[in-house]
């Protein structure tokens, strides 16, 4: 088992290190420079040219690549020149409401898709299957946008059950009991919008799964020897059914990146992906590479951490 994750890093390493040099020959390939259209159009050229020169944007690209990376390791991004602070600090401060929303959202998938699932599959070809197919295709063909800002209009504009942006309540002290009821309650609704949208993929894995595993010749002879039809059910065919739902755990946060970047602007939710968004508008390149480089490792992790826990629940795909 180690020998697998000591292999998956090993190859995750050079992963990382392709990933961090597309982004950084991306963000170069952007026009202009963190200084375009931020500086008073007045100022002299050859003031601006100098602070170029300071700042090492004069510099042939792999040596631009070398002092970022080097820096990166050591955990400094540069300086935000929106904000005026280190781009590592103003990420920290984004960074727990993204997480806050991403576990909240990750519970919600489960706790729908698992229950769907279940009934869709254990009993397939009937209405209420019908029904909960159905709800899945609404899923698939739903842009993830277009339903939070029906879910925003509807819940927080015209029943005004939700708050409509933030991350609290003005006048909340951080650390209390209301401060932390009214964080939970600034991001259920982008939760559950993402939630609702992103679980239909489990919904049809795992419907699939129980109609197939009720066809296994195993299954088969449990029920001609007499177990009962609830114990077929708990003892064969959910256990081996859900396995594999387990193993898309990692696939699952990986998901999450993309609609967390979208929902969170739309929400007006103070996270790293309304973060990432007005960087790019304003060419604040220095959050904009460390947030694109922050998104591909978690990337990288969650297959890692998928791989990890497939080959755990099936000894059978374990490489020797």
């Amino acid at each position: 088992m180690w020998k697998i994750i000591v292999r998956r890093i090993m190859i995750m390493i050079p992963q990382i290190f392709v990933l961090s040099l597309l982004v950084f020959l991306m963000a170069k390939a952007m026009p202009g420079d963190a200084l375009t259209g931020l500086l008073d159009p007045s100022i002299d050229p050859a003031a601006l040219d100098a602070m170029r020169e300071k700042l090492g944007l004069n510099n042939p690209w792999y040596i631009q690549y070398w002092d970022w990376i080097s820096n990166a390791i050591q955990g400094d991004f540069g300086q935000s020149f929106r904000f005026k602070m280190p781009v590592s600090e103003l990420i920290g401060q984004r960074l727990m409401n993204t997480v806050w929303l991403s576990v909240v959202t990750l519970i919600l998938i489960y706790l729908i898709a698992i229950p769907l699932g279940i009934i869709s599959g254990r009993f397939n070809d009937t209405w209420l299957d019908r029904l909960i197919t159905g709800y899945t295709y609404l899923g698939f063909a739903a842009p993830l946008f277009i339903f939070s800002l029906l879910m925003l209009w509807v819940f927080g504009f015209h029943f005004q059950w939700f708050p409509t942006g933030g991350s609290v309540g003005p006048g909340k002290v951080p650390g209390s009991l209301s401060y932390m009821i009214s964080k939970f309650f600034h991001l259920l609704l982008p939760a559950i919008s993402i939630a609702l949208i992103s679980t239909v993929g489990t919904v049809q894995y795992l419907r699939n799964e129980i109609i197939d595993t009720k066809q296994k010749d195993y299954i088969l002879t449990a029920r001609a020897k007499g177990a009962s039809e609830s114990r077929v059910y708990n003892r064969h065919i959910l256990r081996n059914s859900l396995l594999p739902i387990a193993a898309f755990f990692g696939y699952e946060i990986t998901g999450l990146i993309g609609g967390t970047i979208f929902v969170e602007s739309i929400f007006s939710y103070p996270g790293m992906g309304t973060l990432f968004l007005s960087s790019i508008t304003i060419r604040d390149f220095s959050v904009v590479t460390a947030l694109v480089l922050l998104y591909g490792i978690a990337s990288i992790l969650g297959a890692l951490l998928s791989d990890i826990i497939l080959s755990i629940v099936d000894p059978r795909i374990r490489i020797k």
